[in-house]
């Protein structure tokens, strides 16, 4: 998830499950893309209730309206924590992220946190506005792009990152960018950077 600044305004981009491509005219904009499971902590709202949706910040977060992209982070950051959305601690929140990143089945990864497998898949709407599959499938793709912009071929992008074949990464491309898979060799910017919250925050805590 993010929240990007569009002409002085912010906004929450929720967990997407297709290509979504903006219409905005805007000169400038930046944004500040957060880890899964991040950013829907900070404000208090289960991400499934975002999800595939673009909201203005203080839709969600009136006090912080007129904020900055810079004072509205510090101040999630650092403010009181809201209505909690995640059941697990931050580092069992990445323990799970990363299990089910590289492909460990539900029930295995229940296992290891001790929970059942259906309270876990409930539960990764609201962490991540999904549930696990669609959580693997858009972790594959974003191993994707950043193999592809390290200058890796497409054939072997395809094998490292977990997809059946070239043709399977395209199609998987296309449906979740928008764009041919050439267009992603683009380099991102310093705008893309993922950022977490300290891990002494009280706010994650």
């Amino acid at each position: 998830m993010d929240l990007i600044e569009v002409d002085g305004a912010i906004v929450v981009a929720g967990p997407d499950t297709r290509a979504f491509i903006s219409d905005q005219a805007a000169e400038q904009v930046r944004g500040i893309r957060f880890r899964p499971g991040i950013l829907p902590r900070l404000l208090g709202v289960p991400a499934a209730e975002l999800r595939d949706r673009r909201v203005p910040l203080n839709d969600l977060r009136p006090e912080l309206a007129g904020a900055t992209l810079s004072e509205g982070t510090a101040a999630l950051l650092g403010g009181e924590p809201g209505r909690e959305t995640a059941p697990w601690p931050m580092a069992q929140l990445a323990e799970v992220t990363a299990l089910l990143a590289s492909g460990a089945a539900v029930g295995a990864v229940a296992d290891e946190i001790g929970w059942s497998a259906r309270n876990l898949q409930r539960q990764c709407a609201a962490v991540y506005g999904y549930g696990p599959t669609t959580l693997r499938r858009v972790l594959r793709f974003r191993r994707a792009v950043a193999l592809l912009r390290s200058g890796v071929s497409a054939a072997q992008v395809a094998s490292r990152a977990g997809y059946a074949d070239q043709p399977h990464l395209h199609r998987e491309v296309r449906e979740l960018a928008g764009l041919p898979l050439s267009q992603l060799r683009q380099p991102s910017s310093g705008a893309n950077r993922s950022t977490v919250a300290p891990s002494g925050s009280t706010t994650l805590a």
